[in-house]
């Protein structure tokens, strides 16, 4: 059987648990070093994955900045640039978006009756795999482990968090607390309601919490509660 690969789940929030504000222009809560630092957890992966919505939202390219990091890839026998994965329920992709048009190669996974319609937007801009009739991430995780894909990094959004969290797939967690409020009710936020493994009592064990700049990183182990 082969394995799946080791999930981490990587978001930077504000003290009150959003990923952005509501407003048009993208709240930056990580500072410099911040951004770095997620630029070598990105070189370190094998898949990068964010869900639809925060690629229509955010539209980013979603590369390894640093020159150093894709060219020690290559030297590794690696590809310059992770495999990018998105998952969609609907379909609704825009061929014209950054995400598609940087970097490797890219995958997205989808449902049945959206298949078609993503391979007709997308042509060959990536491969397309429909998981049945609904989204099921077990299947995600075997056919990114079938692909050779040993260490996954998921940069969101809430809701795809969400899944993963609830259904006991992530290994681990980077948490970045920027030290601004947002306040506002619709606002997105890292997670959702949810029945969460082991419920509100069921304490994740730490394995660092260390500052950057005026960031706080936490970084938890969610399969080890106790």
């Amino acid at each position: 059987m082969t394995a799946r690969p080791y999930v981490l789940l990587s978001a930077a929030t504000s003290v009150d648990g959003c990923l952005d504000d509501t407003s048009d222009n993208r709240l930056l809560l990580s500072n410099s070093a911040d951004f770095d630092r997620v630029d070598e957890v990105r070189a370190s992966c094998d898949a990068i994955l964010i869900g639809a919505t925060t690629m229509r939202r955010d539209n980013p390219r979603l590369l390894v900045n640093n020159a150093e990091r894709r060219a020690k890839r290559i030297a590794d026998g690696r590809p310059e640039y992770p495999l990018k994965v998105t998952v969609t329920a609907t379909g609704d992709l825009d061929a014209d978006l950054k995400f598609w048009h940087f970097g490797g190669e890219k995958l997205v996974f989808t449902v049945d009756s959206a298949v078609e319609k993503v391979r007709a937007t997308l042509g060959g801009l990536a491969d397309v795999v429909s998981t049945g009739p609904g989204l099921d991430w077990g299947q995600v995780l075997d056919e990114l482990g079938r692909r050779g894909i040993r260490r996954l990094m998921v940069e969101g959004g809430g809701t795809i968090h969400t899944q993963l969290m609830s259904r006991n797939l992530a290994d681990e967690v980077h948490l970045a607390i920027a030290p601004l409020l947002v306040g506002q009710a619709n606002a997105p936020r890292f997670l959702g309601t949810a029945e969460y493994p082991g419920g509100s009592a069921a304490r994740m064990r730490l394995l660092e919490a260390q500052t950057i700049g005026d960031v706080v990183l936490l970084r938890y182990a969610p399969k080890e509660r106790s």
